[in-house]
Order: C-alpha cells, then sequence, then structure tokens
C-alpha cells in the first residue's frame, strides 16, 4: 500500500493500515452468503479494490476519541457496505459496463441481479447497524434518503429556472458528501467525542466529499458518456464558448476524433480554471472546519487529505 502521510505520521499511518486491513476482513466477513449467486456477486465490487476513503475516514475520526472502541471497524463497514451498494445502483442507472477496472455486475449478470446485488448490500449493512445503537441507525436512515434524493435530483435534472451548477453541486453533496460526512460522524460517535466536535468533523466530512468529488471526475471519461461535469456546465453557461465547443458539450461524443476536439478545446477553456476555483473553495472550507478542531495527528494527517483532494486534475 501506498504512503499515505508525511514521514513524522509514520506511527499514525501504521495504525491506519492496520484497521484499514481490519476493516477489509470484516468487509468480507459481512458480505458472506450461502446462496452462491449473492455470494458471487457481492465479492465482485468488494474484490475489485478501491480507495476506502470512507473507511479511512472513519479511522482518523476516531482518533480525536477512543480509536479502539468496539463500534469503530462496523461502522466503517457499515459506511462501506452503503457506499458499494449505491455503485451497483449508479452503474444500472448510467448503464456502466466497466466499474473499477472490472466488468459492471449489470454488464455481467443484467439490471436485475445487479440491483438485488445492492439491496443485498444494504441489507447487511442495516444488520450491522442493528448492534451499534438507535442513533447508528438514524445517522443512517438520513443518509440513505440523501442519497436517494441526490440521485432522484441527477435523475431529473436542473428543473425550471434552477441553476445547472448550483444543482450539480447540490447532487454532489447529497451523492457523495453525505455519506463521508456520515464516515466522520460514525468515528467521531464510535470513539466517544463530544457531540459538538463530532458535528464539526461530520461538516467536514462533506466538505471534503464534495471536494473529493469534483477533483475525481473525469472530463474525459465522462465527455464519451455525455454526463456534465461542472467544467462542461462552466462551459456551456459562457455565452463566448465556441459554437462548435457547445454543439459537441451537448451531447455524448463517442467518436474518437470528435472526442480529442472535445477535450483540447474544453482543457484551454476558462470553464477548467472556474471548476478548479470550485474546487478549491470547498477544500478551504474542509480547511476551515478542521482548523475547529482539537490538535493531534489525526487533524494533521486529515490536512494532508484536504491537500491531496485539491491538488488533483479537475
Amino acid at each position: 500500500m501506498s504512503v499515505l502521510f508525511p514521514e513524522e505520521l509514520a506511527a499514525l499511518e501504521e495504525e491506519m493500515f492496520a484497521g484499514l486491513a481490519a476493516i477489509e476482513d470484516r468487509l468480507r466477513e459481512e458480505i458472506r452468503s450461502d446462496y452462491e449467486l449473492a455470494d458471487i456477486t457481492a465479492r465482485h465490487l468488494v474484490e475489485a479494490g478501491g480507495k476506502r476513503f470512507r473507511p479511512l475516514l472513519v479511522l482518523l475520526a476516531s482518533h480525536f476519541g477512543d480509536s479502539k472502541a468496539d463500534g469503530v471497524v462496523p461502522s466503517a463497514v457499515v459506511v462501506e457496505l452503503t457506499h458499494l451498494a449505491t455503485l451497483y445502483h449508479d452503474d444500472v442507472m448510467d448503464e456502466a459496463e466497466v466499474r473499477r477496472g472490472a466488468q459492471s455486475a449489470n454488464s455481467r449478470w443484467g439490471n436485475t441481479v445487479a440491483i438485488l446485488s445492492g439491496d443485498f448490500l444494504f441489507a447487511r449493512s442495516s444488520k450491522l447497524l442493528a448492534d451499534l445503537g438507535p442513533e447508528a441507525v438514524r445517522v443512517q436512515a438520513e443518509t440513505f434518503e440523501r442519497l436517494v434524493i441526490g440521485q432522484l435530483r441527477e435523475s431529473v435534472g436542473p428543473q425550471g429556472d434552477e441553476d445547472p451548477i448550483v444543482h450539480h453541486l447540490e447532487v454532489l453533496a447529497d451523492k457523495t458528501g453525505s455519506l463521508i460526512a456520515a464516515a466522520g460522524r460514525y468515528g467521531a460517535m464510535m470513539s466517544g467525542v463530544s457531540p459538538e466536535i463530532t458535528d464539526r468533523i461530520a461538516d467536514f466530512g462533506e466538505s471534503i466529499g464534495i471536494a473529493f468529488q469534483l477533483s475525481d471526475d473525469s472530463p474525459g471519461t465522462d465527455l464519451r458518456e455525455g454526463i456534465r461535469t461542472l467544467p462542461v456546465l462552466f462551459a456551456l453557461a459562457d455565452p463566448d464558448t465556441p459554437p462548435r465547443l457547445r454543439e459537441l458539450l451537448s451531447r455524448a461524443i463517442t467518436d474518437d476524433m470528435e472526442h480529442a476536439e472535445a477535450l483540447a478545446a474544453l482543457r484551454v477553456h476558462p470553464a477548467m480554471d472556474q471548476a478548479r476555483e470550485v474546487l478549491e473553495q470547498w477544500a478551504d472550507r474542509a480547511r476551515e472546519r478542521l482548523a475547529a478542531l482539537p490538535d493531534c495527528d489525526a487533524k494533521t494527517a486529515m490536512a494532508t487529505l484536504v491537500d491531496s483532494v485539491a491538488y488533483r486534475t479537475v
């Protein structure tokens, strides 16, 4: 596994690797099923890997309290199971053929199996939640509601006079920010952190979550699928955008030559700087929330995460 944090945080990093390994073991244990198809499809995305960003945030948040508390690892598994479940559903809605470098579940087994596989993971996360107490269940219910609303809003698009850029950011807050906020909240809650500090950590999680998604969106891939990322939305909103680029960005671009043309034009468009500015604003908000937290190695590590997110390419 690659280095996560600066050298002075070597001891914390070692703890993070150990914690993530424990989460990985528990994750595989929780998705096991006696029914072969459910077992195979549930393992499909787990074995494909991933950043495990949300479990990492659970672990870091727990270091503001008792990081060895019993509920820390299970709550991290709950968050990751929920995240994986949404990926199965997202791929069905997006008609995606590839996920994490592997054939998507919907492409391999069909939409029905993919949807039910996501439901299976939701069920397993709910079962685990039952042992974490009513407050944990409430957090999950509120987060799940936001995940659904975000997906609904993305599906129907901006309505009436709604600003497409504002709409896009609100979708990101619900679909990505909410679960990363929950990760921070769970880590703090389970380790006995005060409600005030827990709220700040959750707000930090939402802010870095939005920044994370903004930096993770790839104009190259999304142009092929006709998905409008923030740079594309800024370009379409700009009255000075050349008609040819506007026409290309208004549809999915499957032709390789047209794709290269659009990507080259977009990369030199002011929209890229505008998108970068929005990303930096969310990163700055995350830093502000972090500044209000007690000083500790976990806080320093979180600041490193913000920098790593902010300096990725939009």
